[in-house]
């Protein structure tokens, strides 16, 4: 039987339970997200033993690897525990210099819809989110056409939730004129706090808030603050910066990733930790000290 992660849970719709501690899988690729990872029997181990471990909340996408990752979850936890639930998203595609391209046109969204029914091994698909901005920047566009497509989909029973990735606070008031939306996953962690408007609208609305790169993504968090706060906790900088994203909303979702149990294992004692009072007013400054242009990637 599964232990019980600690950070408890949140339900944002009837039949969608999610682990506050869940675990991203992008990082189970290869080298920028492309191709193989290094150690496949590693790979499997870190899913299963998340599981295990009580997580009930996996992110993924097809474009990840193209398809591998998607290949490593369904080879590591098919048939899938009854309580599980994996969120994936649609909206980009890869190139075959490993680059990040939109795919937004409607045949584009259904093929992938139907790349990650086919690639998990599932009938229906328990989240989709669509992903709309670029990069790390959110989208400005209208989403109705696109959001609409999945809204078709969810309607011909192969998406029983949808979400939104990479969006502003118009494009989520858009989405919902369509169809419910139970999660948001946007770049927010420590140094990047521009939507902390977002985040509370997601509280007051019971959507769940899934910030990617919680710990800075390929550009790791790097801060005097963070560390010295970390040393007086007895705990690491990036377990406190995951805990401090756990105490920021309990709209807050984490999905961290890694290709190590070593580092899974210490993810997930961060939702043990209890950053007092006077470690969250440090940890709050440093937004204000850290240049967000330092953080930078190709992908989510």
């Amino acid at each position: 039987m599964a232990d019980t992660v600690s950070g408890g849970t949140l339900t944002p719709a009837e039949g969608l339970t999610l682990t506050r501690m869940g675990y991203g899988a992008m990082q189970l690729a290869g080298p920028h997200v492309f191709g193989p990872p290094k150690d496949p029997e590693e790979a499997v181990a870190v899913l299963r033993e998340a599981v295990d471990r009580g997580i009930t909340h996996i992110d993924t996408s097809d474009f990840y690897g193209p398809a591998v990752v998607n290949e490593l979850i369904r080879k590591a936890l098919s048939p899938y525990p009854a309580d599980l639930r994996i969120v994936t998203k649609v909206g980009a595609r890869r190139g075959s210099d490993a680059g990040w391209l939109p795919a937004l046109d409607p045949e584009s969204l259904r093929s992938a819809v139907h790349d990650n029914l086919r690639n998990l091994g599932v009938d229906v698909l328990d989240v989709v989110n669509l992903r709309v901005g670029a990069d790390l920047t959110s989208g400005s566009a209208p989403l109705g056409e696109e959001f609409g497509v999945l809204a078709e989909l969810q309607n011909e029973g192969l998406i029983r939730h949808l979400g939104l990735s990479a969006v502003t606070d118009e494009q989520l008031t858009e989405a919902q004129t369509i169809a419910p939306v139970v999660t948001v996953q946007n770049l927010y962690n420590l140094a990047n706090r521009g939507d902390d408007a977002l985040v509370e609208r997601c509280a007051a609305e019971n959507i769940a808030f899934a910030p990617f790169f919680p710990l800075g993504g390929f550009t790791p968090l790097q801060s005097r603050t963070l560390t010295d706060v970390a040393a007086r906790l007895d705990a690491s900088p990036q377990q406190v910066a995951l805990a401090w994203l756990l105490q920021r909303s309990p709209s807050i979702v984490l999905i961290p990733g890694t290709s190590s149990r070593a580092h899974l294992r210490e993810n997930i004692a961060a939702a043990d930790l209890t950053l007092p009072a006077d470690a969250i007013a440090e940890l709050d400054t440093i937004g204000d000290t850290i240049d967000d242009a330092a953080e930078t990637s190709q992908g989510v």
